[in-house]
Parts: structure tokens; sequence; C-alpha cells
């Protein structure tokens, strides 16, 4: 599925995931903007790809500021002359149950994930506008973001609000030829081996061992390679219908998500009281309650 001709932003691009989206991206012919805070990480991309016949740029900069989304629209109009999509992948984990969450680690992982989405969303959809000949925006969920995690407060929080901001920008957009979706990712990654139950199973995947089979098909956890075709299909022509929606891919599974849905209504002439609000729940209601969290105890980031 080539990609020759367009311009690519990816964020957060120096390792795992962001690394391999650049990399498959170059691959299928994409010129590609490498972003990441870390400056030896980004060049050693930027040398990867052009060493294997490809074209690539660095811009070392923190996402949040509205300088660095500008920047990154720059980079991609100055060197290559123009820009078709943004893959906007950075991110950061400060995990603390809600008491002990500071202020600190919230508005960390906030400005990075969500602010930074948005300021590189919004610079990326003036480009496009100005370029007139559509585009695809590509933001980056979290199974976090769909059920809820323990101790991710800012996290689950940053991720939901990513695929609403996609399911946003997706009818903002939409008269532009514009396209916006958001990747649901489950890969072994260093986010990845914060949670204990994998933390082994990532030591084992760095020292070059096969993913058990049961883990790719059970729990949709592959490689950040396994991610990158999704990323490939939603920058190509072949997407060009698809927006608005949140895809989840890792291992050998892809999923559709749903758009949260009402579950049951009640109707009650004149409104209601508490009483009959507690009889009609209790009667009705509960039964379609859903519980909280991943629907098995091993879903993976």
């Amino acid at each position: 599925m080539s990609l020759a001709g367009r311009v690519v932003i990816v964020t957060g691009a120096g390792r795992s995931l962001g690394k391999a989206y650049a990399t498959v991206l170059a691959q299928a012919g994409a010129a590609v903007v490498v972003n990441d805070i870390d400056a030896d990480a980004a060049e050693q991309v930027v040398a990867e790809i052009t060493s294997g016949g490809g074209q690539a740029t660095a811009v070392v900069a923190p996402v949040g500021p509205a300088a660095t989304a500008d920047a990154l629209v720059e980079a991609a109009r100055s060197t290559f002359g123009r820009l078709d999509v943004l893959v906007a992948n950075a991110g950061v984990l400060r995990d603390r149950v809600l008491w002990k969450m500071s202020d600190k680690d919230f508005d960390l992982v906030v400005d990075t994930h969500l602010k930074g989405t948005f300021t590189c969303g919004r610079a990326a959809a003036v480009a496009m506008r100005e370029q007139g000949e559509g585009g695809r925006i590509v933001v980056i969920g979290s199974p976090a973001g769909q059920f809820g995690s323990f101790g991710q407060t800012n996290y689950a929080a940053v991720k939901a609000g990513l695929v609403a901001m996609a399911r946003t920008w997706s009818l903002e957009l939409a008269r532009f030829g514009i396209t916006a979706n958001a990747v649901v990712p489950t890969a072994l990654s260093p986010m990845t081996a914060t949670i204990p139950a994998y933390a082994q199973l990532y030591e084992d995947y760095l020292a070059g061992e096969p993913i058990p089979s049961r883990y790719r098909k059970e729990n949709a956890l592959g490689t950040p390679e396994d991610v990158a075709p999704l990323i490939v299909w939603l920058a190509s022509d072949r997407s060009a219908d698809v927006t608005g929606q949140a895809i989840g891919i890792g291992g050998d599974r892809l999923t559709l998500y749903s758009h949260p849905q009402a579950l049951q209504t009640v109707d009650h002439d004149d409104g209601w009281t508490a009483e009959q609000i507690d009889k009609v729940w209790h009667g009705t209601l509960a039964a379609h309650a859903q519980p909280s969290g991943p629907p098995s105890k091993d879903a993976a980031e």
C-alpha cells in the first residue's frame, strides 16, 4: 500500500511504537518528520530511515506547546513541501492511585497527551486546509481510555478524551476531506512493562523471545510492528471514507470499538423524584449497568 509522495509527522517517534510507525510509514514511501524529546533517539530513527532509502528529518522538542506544533508543520513544509498525515503518538505515564497523584503528575500527562495532540492537530488541520487536498489525523488511544484503569486517573482520562477529540474533529474537518481516527494499540512497550503481569514477558521480548501465541490471540498483545500496518492503512487512500472511528490492534486481533450509546431509557411524566429513580434503578436499570475495567484482567496498555 504505497504512500509515495505523502508527508507524515509522527510525534514521540524515537522509540517503541512511535519508532515502528515512522519506520513502516517510510517503508511505504512516505517522507517522515520524526519528533522526540531525545535528540539521539530521533536522529537514530532518521538515520535508519535514510540508510534504507527513505526520507526523514528530525524535530527535537516536547509536544504540548503550540510552538512545537508549529515547528513540526514548518519542518514538513520546508523540508518536503507539504503535509498529508499527522500521527499524534507522544505520551508519558505517571501512574498513581487517586489519593497519591500529585498535580504535577496529572498535569504532565494531560499536557503531553491531550494538549500535545490538540496543538499538533490544530496546526496540522490549518496546514491541510490551506493545502486544500485533504489529509489524515491519527490520534493514539488506549484500552485504559475505553474501560478505565486502576492507578491511571490521568492516563485513562486523556486517552478517553483523545477518542472524543478524534470524533469531534471528524465532524469539523469532513468538508475539507480530512479524516480523524483513533488507534487503540495493545503492544509490548516500556508502558506495558509497568503492568506487573507483563513485566517478565516484556523482558523476554527484549531478549529476543517470541511472544507466546496465547498472548497474541487472547490478550491481543504483540509487537509495535504489529500495530504499524493500521497506521499505514489510515494514512492511505484506501481509508478515505473512514473517519471518527476508534480501531484497536495488537497481536493477532483487530477491533472496532463502539461509540458510547444509551443502554436503556425510562420516561416518567413530569420528571422524577429520588424515590422513583431508586425504584426504576433497582427494578429495571441495574440489570443493564456495566462494570468498570477491561473485559479481562489481562488487558494491556
